[in-house]
């Protein structure tokens, strides 16, 4: 088992504008563990640092500092040549993360071979069936298809197939179901769970839904402008929740129950602006400035 340990993780980027340059951090000393069998969601609006984190732990991006180890059996680092063994991702478009002009057979079988999973082609192709029989699909006649030729959904199942082929036990999931359609991104995230469950996998789950954050999670963090401000089990966070903002978060997710009515709960303001006078129709999507009547803007 691997287990994936982040501490102080800080990234700064460098802003041109003609000759002058301004740094932009966008993470910020953040620090968490994901263990074998748990899924970890890492919550947060665009922009807030979701997804530079997903690359630095994939060794996309190098950190300006902090360190990420993955850690063996025996609790010490692997060796850094192996990390990719061990660490893999699935990125949020399928689509564009597949080569158009390679098959789903090509895409799997590379990863086996590189990664010294697989001995021959022979032995490679009977590993891509088995693959792709793992994310229920159906191996025979999907091996020889192109990404074009596949569903979102598809392409998403061969992409995590894609994760798995070099026996990775950490997987970085970022916003996988965002570019699927609502009938596809179900059987997306059971597929996740269930693989989680039978390989004990430990999962880093990236989202800006808190619904499938809640039922999807083990624990629960929430970002805001590179920082993690709220942590924890993940119905306490939702259900409960401390920051101002994660109370925003929650504020503005569609809640079927309250459909067709105001809602102007206190905990909607956000800690740096006054919202007292607005409410949020969850009906129409719309805050309704309340000191002008009729009057609804998009949400920020």
């Amino acid at each position: 088992m691997t287990t994936l340990r982040v501490r102080d993780l800080t990234k700064d980027f460098t802003l041109r504008s003609g000759l002058r340059r301004t740094a932009l951090r966008a993470v910020d000393r953040v620090g968490f563990d994901l263990v074998p069998g748990r899924t970890l969601a890492l919550v947060g609006a665009s922009g807030s640092g979701k997804s530079t984190v997903a690359r630095m732990l994939a060794r996309l991006e190098k950190p300006s500092s902090g360190t990420v180890a993955a850690l063996g059996d025996d609790g010490r680092p692997v060796p850094s040549r192996a990390y990719r063994d061990h660490v893999q991702m699935v990125f949020q478009d399928p689509f564009a993360s597949l080569n158009p002009f390679h098959s789903i057979e090509h895409h799997l079988a590379r990863p086996l071979l590189l990664h010294g999973r697989a001995a021959s082609r022979r032995d490679a192709r009977q590993e891509v069936y088995r693959l792709l029989e793992r994310v229920s699909l159906p191996a025979a006649s999907v091996a020889h298809r192109r990404p074009h030729e596949l569903s979102g959904g598809q392409r998403q199942r061969v992409a995590i197939a894609r994760a798995l082929a070099p026996g990775a036990r950490v997987v970085v999931a970022d916003e996988p179901v965002s570019m699927l359609d609502v009938s596809s991104r179900l059987g997306v995230l059971r597929l996740l769970a269930r693989l989680q469950r039978e390989d004990r996998l430990a999962v880093l789950y990236i989202t800006h839904d808190l619904a499938t954050a809640r039922h999807f999670s083990d624990d629960i963090l929430v970002m805001n402008k590179g920082r993690v401000v709220e942590r924890g089990p993940a119905d306490e966070v939702i259900l409960n929740p401390q920051h101002p903002y994660t109370r925003l978060l929650r504020s503005a997710a569609p809640d079927p129950e309250l459909r067709g009515r105001w809602q102007r709960p206190e905990e909607t303001a956000h800690p740096e602006q006054d919202h007292d006078h607005l409410a949020y129709d969850h009906h129409t999507g719309t805050w309704r400035d309340l000191e002008a009547p009729g009057r609804g803007r998009a949400p920020r």
